[in-house]
C-alpha cells in the first residue's frame, strides 16, 4: 500500500530539480514555495529559494502551512524553530477584552453548571449507586496552569479499585473498568459535569487542554515534544483537541491532541472558543464522547 506523500507525488507534476527553480519564477509557473527545508539542510537550495523572492514569489515554511491548513502545530517537525509551537509573546498575544470574556464565562458556565448539578444530583448519584456499589463522586490529582497540582472532581464511571495496586493506567475505549452508567455518563460527558467546581475554585477554565496526571506528564514530556507546553494556560473542561480529534489513548493520539492545544494556546480568541463551545454541545448531542 502505497503512503500518503507516495500518492501526493504521484499526482502532482515534478517540474524539475534546484536548477528549474529561477526559470519557473521568472516565467511566473509558480508564485509560492514551501520550504520544508533550512539553510543548514540544504545551503543551495535554501539560497536559490530566497533569490526568487525578488521576482515576487512568496515563500511559507511547511509548519506555518501546515497550521493554518489543519488548526494544529507539527511540534516534531520543527527542530530549531522551537518559537513556533509558542505564542509571539507569551502574555501579550491575549487582550485585556478576551480576559474578561474567559472570566465571564468561566463564572456564568461555574455557578449555571453548579445549579445543573444540584438539580441532576439525587437521580445520577441513585443510578451510579445501582449500577455498582461504591462512591457517588470520584476525585484524582491532576496538573494545572504551571504545573500546580489540584484535585479534579468527577462522577464516578469506573468499578472501584479499577487501578490495581496503585499504578496509573490509560483510560480505554471500550474499557472494560467502565460501568454501564459510566459509558452512559462518558458519551455524553455527564461524569465531567462536577467540575464546575473546579471552574468555581480557578482550578480550571471551561475551555482549555485538558487537565493530565503527574505521572502521565513525567513520562510524555520525555518523548512528545513540547508536552509541558500545555501548562502554560488554565485546563479546561472542554478544548479545542477535545473537539478536533477522537478517544485516543496512545502517544500518536497524545502527539496529535498537543499539536491541537498548542494551537489553540497560540491563537486564543473569543471566535475560536464560541467555535469550540458550539462543536461540544454537538459532541453531547450526538453522543459521541466514547
Amino acid at each position: 500500500m502505497k503512503s500518503p506523500q507516495q500518492v501526493l507525488s504521484s499526482r502532482l507534476p515534478i517540474l524539475g530539480g534546484k536548477m528549474a527553480l529561477r526559470h519557473l519564477a521568472e516565467t511566473g509557473t509558480i508564485d509560492t514555495i514551501i520550504m520544508a527545508t533550512d539553510y543548514k539542510t540544504n545551503r543551495d537550495l535554501f539560497l536559490e529559494a530566497i533569490e526568487t523572492t525578488q521576482l515576487g514569489v512568496s515563500i511559507i515554511p511547511m509548519a506555518t502551512l501546515y497550521e493554518r491548513s489543519f488548526g494544529k502545530i507539527p511540534v516534531e517537525h520543527i527542530d530549531d524553530q522551537w518559537y513556533a509551537a509558542l505564542p509571539a509573546e507569551h502574555g501579550q498575544s491575549v487582550t485585556p477584552l478576551y480576559l474578561v470574556w474567559r472570566k465571564s464565562i468561566d463564572l456564568l458556565f461555574g455557578l449555571c453548571g453548579t445549579f445543573l448539578l444540584l438539580l441532576i444530583l439525587p437521580l445520577v448519584a441513585l443510578l451510579i449507586r445501582l449500577d455498582s456499589p461504591g462512591p457517588i463522586f470520584y476525585s484524582q490529582p491532576r496538573l494545572g496552569y504551571r504545573g500546580r497540582p489540584f484535585l479534579i472532581y468527577k462522577f464516578r464511571s469506573m468499578y472501584i479499585d479499577a487501578e490495581q495496586m496503585g499504578k496509573a493506567l490509560w483510560s480505554r475505549k471500550h474499557d472494560v473498568r467502565i460501568t454501564r452508567m459510566g459509558r452512559f455518563m462518558r458519551a455524553t460527558h455527564l461524569d465531567e459535569l462536577p467540575q464546575v467546581i473546579n471552574i468555581l475554585r480557578g482550578e480550571m477554565s471551561l475551555i482549555g487542554p485538558r487537565p493530565e496526571r503527574e505521572e502521565f506528564v513525567v513520562e510524555l514530556e520525555q518523548s512528545v515534544p513540547f508536552y509541558r507546553c500545555r501548562l502554560m494556560v488554565t485546563p479546561g473542561l472542554t478544548g479545542w483537541a477535545q473537539v478536533k480529534y477522537h478517544y485516543g489513548n496512545t502517544n500518536r493520539d497524545t502527539l496529535v491532541k498537543l499539536q491541537h492545544d498548542l494551537y489553540y494556546i497560540k491563537h486564543q480568541s473569543i471566535t475560536l472558543d464560541i467555535f469550540i463551545m458550539l462543536k461540544t454541545v454537538q459532541e453531547v448531542l450526538l453522543y459521541r464522547g466514547i
